[in-house]
């Protein structure tokens, strides 16, 4: 048998699952945690992984490696290969005004958000790694003067695998790529004068290799890992996820994690002036329009703490009050928000009533206000042309029996549910395999079994939402 390792760096841990490289099938895996916050010093990623790596039995039996992770985050390296400072991840707003003025210098009004999506295929805001980069210039010179390169999450765990040799060595893929800011999904190339426009100058970028191009080796030693297992050249989660379920054009998935997730696999670019839609790369070679919500599954953590029940409670909950939550509308902005972009925002619950003021009211209106946000990404995803084939709800909010039942009602297509999985590391477990077998198109894992879930749709409870959307109030 032979084995590959797939590796998810996440927001919140690090995944390492080993599977067969023919038949797909897991054969062990481990996990450790990662550290709270929204800037994180990278070292913590590769003690992570090199725990996770531990706790899945080594790497001495595996033939091939490729890393999943965190889309965005800016880890900007010296000349001598040293972090700078800690990374800033996707979920840091601090640099929402660096995104505001890059928009206004390329032109006022939508004249800026049109040359953005025309030349990179998206709209700067506050998760992307250009606009961070640019509050690094503004607030921390002395740090950019430091920067002799800049790399993502993925790349530098990458690069550390490989025994992180040089700055020239540093590598990544098209789908985390598209994700910087800098780099165009139209013309498979870094933008350059994007990024000196952001930073004043260009460091050193990786090297943007093919879907299956191989990275290198793992060096002995690296992470404590054996030496010697080819490198793939990794991905970001959302094109690993894509990668791991298998996704198809036309597919949609729908992922509720840290973050929700709604992404497409599309044979064509995208270019959403508006920059609900972000147009990212996958990891195959084709497209993946994307729009990311800031707050999922941590509302259904918040909710459920709040009315002091677990998570199944919530669910039960839920599920025995009436379809709109009897006009009780709860906007679960409460780490600001991404789509729409209002960094600064914060959640609000409205249309209470004496009828709605007990805790299924309230724990109906948060699933349903996670569930508003994601459907309105997918009406986005959809208008740009692109058609919805299938749904798969991935994700640890995907565990909630409430959020599974509700969906269908307020999407409004059925959805299918596989089973709790590492659809990320097992992305690039996939991605790993392929690289080893080469060829043009990765591995034929079997599928998993979905469990479809279906409803009438209830078009009143997004159009209720939609109402009382912007009734929230930004930080003071």
């Amino acid at each position: 048998m032979t084995l590959v390792a797939g590796v998810d760096s996440s927001t919140q841990s690090c995944k390492v699952v080993i599977r067969d490289a023919e038949s797909g099938a897991l054969v062990r895996e481990g996990r450790a945690s990662h550290p709270d916050g929204t800037e994180v010093d990278p070292a913590a990623w590769s003690v992570a992984l090199e725990t996770a790596i531990e706790a899945a039995g080594g790497l001495s039996d595996v033939a091939a490696v490729a890393v999943g992770g965190q889309q965005h985050g800016m880890v900007c390296l010296d000349a001598e290969g040293e972090v700078v400072r800690p990374a800033l991840l996707w979920n840091d707003t601090r640099s929402a005004q660096a995104a505001t003025d890059l928009i206004a210098e390329l032109g006022p009004g939508g004249t800026g958000r049109r040359a953005w999506a025309d030349a990179v295929g998206l709209v700067p805001v506050a998760s992307f790694t250009v606009t961070k980069l640019r509050w690094l210039a503004e607030h921390e010179p002395d740090s950019a003067a430091r920067t002799a390169a800049v790399c993502l999450p993925h790349d530098w765990l990458t690069w550390k695998l490989a025994g992180a040799s040089g700055l020239d060595t540093l590598v990544t893929d098209r789908g985390d790529a598209s994700g910087t800011g800098y780099w165009s999904t139209h013309t498979n190339e870094y933008r350059p004068d994007l990024l000196e426009r952001a930073f004043g100058r260009t460091p050193v970028l990786p090297r943007v290799l093919g879907p299956a191009e191989q990275a290198g080796t793992v060096a002995g030693g690296a992470l404590g890992a054996a030496g010697g297992a080819l490198l793939g050249p990794g991905t970001g989660d959302n094109a690993a996820a894509a990668l791991g379920i298998n996704a198809e054009p036309g597919d949609v998935v729908l992922s509720i994690g840290t973050s929700g997730v709604v992404s497409t696999v599309s044979s064509t670019p995208s270019a959403d002036p508006s920059g609900t839609v972000a147009g990212f790369a996958d990891a195959t070679g084709n497209y993946l329009p994307l729009v990311v919500t800031l707050n999922a599954a941590r509302v259904l953590d918040a909710t459920a703490r709040l009315l002091r029940v677990d998570h199944d409670e919530l669910s039960r909950l839920a599920l025995t009050a009436p379809a709109g939550a009897g006009g009780l509308v709860v906007v679960p902005y409460l780490e600001g928000e991404r789509t729409p972009d209002r960094p600064q925002s914060t959640g609000a619950v409205h249309g209470l009533t004496l009828a709605s003021s007990d805790p299924a009211h309230l724990a109906r209106a948060a699933v349903e206000g996670l569930l508003c946000g994601l459907a309105d990404g997918l009406e986005a995803i959809a208008a740009l042309g692109n058609p919805v084939r299938r749904v798969f709800l991935v994700g640890g909010g995907a565990r909630s029996e409430a959020v599974r039942r509700l969906a269908p009602a307020v999407l409004g297509v059925p959805v299918l549910v596989p089973p709790p999985g590492e659809y990320v590391a097992d992305g690039a477990a996939r991605q790993a395999a392929w690289v080893l077998a080469g060829g043009s198109t990765p591995p034929v894992w079997p599928a998993t079994s979905t469990e479809v879930f279906e409803a009438d749709p209830v078009p009143f409870v997004r159009e209720r939402y939609a109402e009382v959307r912007d009734m929230t109030a930004d930080r003071v």
